[in-house]
């Protein structure tokens, strides 16, 4: 299957100092391709190179290594433009626009006729839950609103890619999940979408593979099954009642250890020492409150940045 997304080796150095003379690498030999259809989630902390990535997508800034390729076209190619979307980290609209008028306007730039866009525009409000606020101008819209409507422009021209930095931005608890049910009705329409992020039960709940950046360079490559295969959760046992001692017998089974109003929380090392701890909760007396996962197969990878070594 010939991949929508082809990234073959890209590298970024940025020049920085007051006299320009120190360089700054934030991409380094970054490979990876997209297959039609897919959620693609590319994650990373906080200035690992991510949005530098999607910024060189969208030429926005220019690679100082490296290729890629979008649809099987260059990335100067102006007509594969019109087959895809995009919604940047932090968009800035016209203050003084209205949520329709901006809609508008990017409808005409996209080249849908008034009959087009009219129909688009509506629907896409419907979408992302801005009827409400249609005829607003976007300075009185909150950071969340933004958001929506950054989303709603992203994909008015029904794109068959579309690229998404840090789509749950500013959205409460419900909008990120409607933001959620939008990506995977994409995904249900046969688009493919690429978005970055470092929220990770969002990438559980939607994607199909992801790659995982640390300073630049990628780390991890493939399914969800491949990165958290041989990795178990974090189990966290929490009980009440206890005595000096069971806590010290506890600390056998336990990664750590701390004590809040709610109780003990014992971090176990792993699931075979479950039934021990409560063992021993059970000798010293203690009261079982409840043992939960705290940390995915995932965000334990995420956390450890790779460092069991790379998925390809």
């Amino acid at each position: 299957m010939q991949p929508v997304i082809e990234i073959e080796r890209l590298s970024m150095e940025y020049v920085t100092g007051f006299w320009r003379n120190k360089r700054v690498r934030s991409l380094e030999d970054v490979s990876l391709e997209v297959y039609p259809g897919e959620v693609f989630g590319f994650l990373g902390h906080n200035g690992a190179g991510k949005t530098t990535t999607l910024k060189i997508l969208m030429r926005i800034v220019y690679p100082t290594g490296g290729r890629a390729r979008i649809l099987g076209c260059s990335l100067d190619d102006i007509a594969m433009r019109r087959r895809i979307g995009y919604l940047p980290e932090t968009p800035y609209f016209y203050d003084y626009l209205t949520g329709y008028e901006l809609l508008d306007y990017f409808g005409r730039l996209c080249g849908l006729d008034a009959t087009q866009r009219a129909q688009r525009i509506r629907d896409m409000l419907a979408l992302v839950g801005m009827q409400h606020a249609a005829h607003r101008p976007l300075r009185k819209y909150s950071k969340g609103m933004l958001q929506r409507i950054g989303i709603a422009q992203a994909i008015l021209h029904d794109p068959e890619v579309v690229f998404l930095d840090e789509p749950m931005t500013g959205l409460d608890p419900i909008g990120r999940r409607e933001v959620r049910d939008i990506i995977a009705g994409l995904r249900d329409r046969g688009k493919t979408v690429f978005f970055s992020t470092h929220i990770l039960s969002d990438v559980e709940a939607l994607c199909d593979r992801v790659a995982i950046l640390k300073q630049g360079r990628r780390v991890a490559y493939g399914t969800l099954a491949e990165l958290q295969a041989g990795r178990s959760a974090t189990l966290e046992l929490v009980a009440t009642e206890t005595t000096p001692e069971t806590i010290q017998a506890l600390e056998k089974h336990a990664a750590r250890v701390r004590k809040t109003a709610a109780g003990v929380h014992c971090e176990l090392k792993s699931a075979e020492d479950v039934g021990e701890a409560i063992a021993e909760l059970r000798r010293h007396g203690g009261r079982l409150v409840s043992v939960t996962p705290v940390r995915s197969a995932l965000e334990e990878f995420f956390v450890r940045d790779g460092s069991a070594g790379e998925i390809a």
